[in-house]
């Protein structure tokens, strides 16, 4: 599975890339990055019961959730960094149907066109990530579906760390 991971996350980043949304260097960002295993156990039930239903938002809320803890590193990491739940945080302000908004609108202040391509290029990579879960041909409900499942979402996390680092002017490059 972990090589599925890593061929998940560099085909997305290819993609990224194509579409001028992110770095050709992954970008490394310590602070966010170790917020992941926490941000996934919190969102894992609420994720996973959503995704048989509603596969795009379950695996696209992720992609919202790492670029508003993008953002908060960025705005007063001494703060955010001391919140027990950065995904309930989110999540508790509009509820889970309305996190990908609550993030467009009061965390990264984005409104008409760009909060529309911004969802719009989230959808695309969530039914990306979808469908190469979905070609793994793994069995619903099994450990392989769930580490799937887990691998689709960091996937989406580190992306969209990624893709929110450079909207605010952080570019990496090979020193």
């Amino acid at each position: 599975m972990e090589d599925f991971v890593t061929q998940l996350i560099d085909d997305m980043h290819r993609y990224l890339v194509q579409r001028g949304k992110v770095d050709e260097r992954m970008p490394e960002c310590p602070d966010v990055e170790a917020k992941w295993p926490a941000i996934a156990e919190a969102y894992l039930p609420d994720g996973a019961r959503e995704f048989a239903s509603y596969p795009v938002a379950s695996l696209g809320w992720m992609m919202f959730i790492a670029m508003a803890v993008a953002k908060f590193w960025d705005e007063d990491w001494a703060r955010y960094d001391k919140e027990e739940d950065l995904y309930v945080l989110l999540r508790d302000k509009r509820g889970y149907d309305n996190l990908d908004e609550y993030v467009m609108d009061e965390v990264l202040d984005l409104h008409g066109d760009q909060a529309e391509q911004l969802q719009e290029l989230v959808g695309d990579c969530a039914e990306r990530v979808k469908r190469a879960i979905f070609s793994l041909d793994i069995e619903p409900g099994t450990v392989d579906a769930f580490k799937a499942y887990v691998g689709g979402l960091q996937c989406m996390y580190q992306l969209g760390m990624a893709m929110q680092l450079k909207s605010m002017g952080y570019h990496m490059t090979k020193l």
